[in-house]
């Protein structure tokens, strides 16, 4: 078996895709939110808060065509559809929890230097 070496950094590489994915706006918090528990569309914009529905749709779709997400529809009236993490979406909690933890930790450097920047 031939093992590919994957180089993010070349314009070429099949692995932005993935890094584009997962840099996009949303979608770090929709998996933060789906890791707590399996979420119907409402839920999930109303613990996003400032996500848009066509943004939020878009966005689900996009993780679910990627094996992120799992969409699962069921035949209720109204008709009711949850979204939930897959074993590969949950295999991005572990770097997206060391992100999480260097965001928080280094937010007020970030913001003091934002301030040095705009001369207040």
């Amino acid at each position: 078996m031939t093992t590919v070496e994957w180089d993010v950094t070349s314009p070429s590489c099949p692995s932005r895709v993935i890094l584009s994915r997962i840099g996009e706006r949303w979608t770090m918090f929709i998996v933060l939110a789906l890791s707590e528990r399996t979420m119907r569309f409402s839920e999930l914009k109303d613990r996003l808060g400032r996500v848009s529905p066509k943004v939020l749709t878009e966005t689900l779709r996009a993780l679910e065509a990627d094996g992120l997400v799992a969409r699962r529809s069921f035949p209720d009236s109204p008709p009711r559809v949850e979204y939930a993490l897959t074993d590969l979406g949950r295999s991005l909690l572990g770097p997206i929890a060391a992100m999480r933890a260097w965001a928080e930790q280094h937010v007020p450097e970030v913001l003091e230097s934002r301030r040095r920047a705009q001369g207040d």
